[in-house]
């Protein structure tokens, strides 16, 4: 059996901005094509227009709120939506409350910086 807890995962900087904390993958466990992380959007920000070349993803907000665009789509979105974003199909996530937006993405295969390609630049710090 493997458990890891959210609190034990090490948090990263995704391809497309966000704050992410994998918790059960291929990289640190048994599961061998998903994953499954928790992403956080700090109030005001947003993640960089993406696609991703061959996972399906969805994210399910846990708190917060914010703007979701898809394609060529957008949506307000807040706790208990569930989104889904397909391969090659472009998304963004806009945080657009006062509290962090926080969200488990759940990618199949797992998600990977290779397998994102960025569709607007980074902003310059």
């Amino acid at each position: 059996m493997f458990i890891l807890n959210r609190d034990e995962a090490e948090a990263f900087i995704t391809k497309d901005g966000s704050e992410i904390r994998e918790i059960i993958s291929p990289a640190n466990s048994a599961i061998e094509r998903q994953s499954l992380a928790e992403a956080i959007v700090h109030p005001g920000e947003s993640t960089f227009l993406h696609i991703h070349k061959s996972s399906e993803e969805i994210y399910y907000i846990l708190e917060g709120e914010g703007l979701m665009f898809v394609g060529d789509e957008q949506s307000i979105v807040k706790k208990g939506d569930a989104v889904a974003n397909l391969p090659g199909v472009p998304h963004k996530i806009t945080n657009t409350g006062d509290v962090p937006l926080v969200f488990l993405c759940i990618c199949t295969p797992r998600y990977t910086h290779e397998d994102t390609a960025l569709l607007e630049d980074k902003k310059e710090d």
